[in-house]
């Protein structure tokens, strides 16, 4: 597989995963994501693996789209993995209801213009 299918591999499986946590916020209210502990996990585990897909792209492709926050994204996922006693499920909420629905479009168009 040559870098660049690679890079075309890592950005769909961001699509894919930014698509799931839509789907499991999709209508969900903000007091039922704080009183379900295993909805807050499953979207700090999708924002983390859309994190460890950024990371895995290569410094090229990432250049040559800054449309994408590749930094914020992948510190984002290393703050999960890293500090994860400290992962502020206020945050996890906004990037899965606000930031992941704005990254799915440009995904979309990335994968799409390859």
């Amino acid at each position: 597989m040559s870098p660049a299918e690679r890079d075309l591999v890592y950005v769909g499986h961001m699509l894919d995963l930014a698509r799931k946590a839509a789907q499991r916020t999709g209508g969900l209210p903000r007091q039922e994501f704080d009183r379900n502990e295993d909805v807050q996990m499953v979207l700090t585990h999708l924002i983390q693996n859309i994190g460890e897909s950024a990371r895995r792209v290569s410094a090229d492709f990432q250049a040559a789209h800054p449309e994408v926050p590749w930094h914020r994204i992948v510190g984002m996922r290393d703050k999960i993995v890293h500090d994860y006693l400290d992962v502020d499920t206020n945050i996890v909420w906004d990037v899965a209801t606000v930031e992941l629905p704005r990254l799915v479009p440009v995904l979309e168009r990335l994968a799409r213009d390859a």
